[in-house]
């Protein structure tokens, strides 16, 4: 933890999503500890796209805070496809405050598993890592409230990733950006559902699509 800490945060870019943001002293100590352990395993495994890394807080925790705000209290949370933890881990660091409540990551690569299993370890989080693909993770997904996931795949792919394993009662929150509407159009062909889309504060082609009650055209 300590050689994380030779690179701090850009000051400016954190406290502008924590001023949009109202979070616990104890949350704003976990995010900024995790901001701290992606700088420091950026170094050797890729976790974020190298540009974004000046404005970790706004271009990926503050994802993760625009769910919490969107979706509200979830007890139970599968985040798929987790990569660096973003929205999984912001999620499971605002849940360190709710008893109860729990984060479920899937993420394959083995690589990023230990880093998520690091961050948990050391910040004390109550989530869980499952290395294993998505399709094999029908046990955790079925146990889920809600799903997330985040530049993951598109969503006629996330439906079929998603549809078979979580309950009827599941809510699902993907993270999309500009190509949504056409995600959208094409999805729509070959599954019914409902949707209710959340634009961003912040990000002007930023979505959350709500999605509930997601079934196959033939069924």
């Amino acid at each position: 933890m300590s050689s994380a800490k030779q690179q701090p945060d850009n000051i400016g870019d954190k406290n502008a999503v924590l001023n949009r943001w109202s979070v616990s002293r104890e949350t704003e100590t976990r995010l900024s500890a995790y901001a701290d352990l992606v700088r420091m395993w950026q170094k050797h495994i890729n976790l974020v796209a190298p540009s974004t890394m000046p404005t970790l807080w706004s271009r990926h925790i503050e994802d993760g805070l625009w769910l919490n705000g969107v979706a509200g209290s979830i007890e139970r949370w599968v985040d798929i496809g987790s990569g660096g933890g973003f929205p999984g881990l912001v999620l499971a660091c605002l849940a360190a405050d709710r008893p109860g409540h729990h984060v479920d990551l899937i993420e394959a690569n083995a690589k990023k598993s230990a880093f998520l299993r690091t961050v948990i370890r050391e910040l004390s989080l109550p989530a869980t890592v499952h290395c294993q693909r998505i399709e094999a993770a029908g046990e955790v997904m079925e146990r889920a409230e809600a799903v997330s996931a985040r530049a993951l795949a598109s969503l006629d792919s996330l439906f079929g990733l998603v549809a078979p394993a979580i309950q009827s009662k599941t809510v699902c929150y993907f993270l999309k950006g500009r190509a949504h509407e056409a995600e959208v159009t094409d999805a729509t062909a070959h599954w019914r559902f409902d949707m209710v889309k959340h634009s961003s504060r912040t990000e002007a082609e930023s979505v959350i699509l709500e999605i509930r009650n997601c079934r196959p055209t033939a069924a």
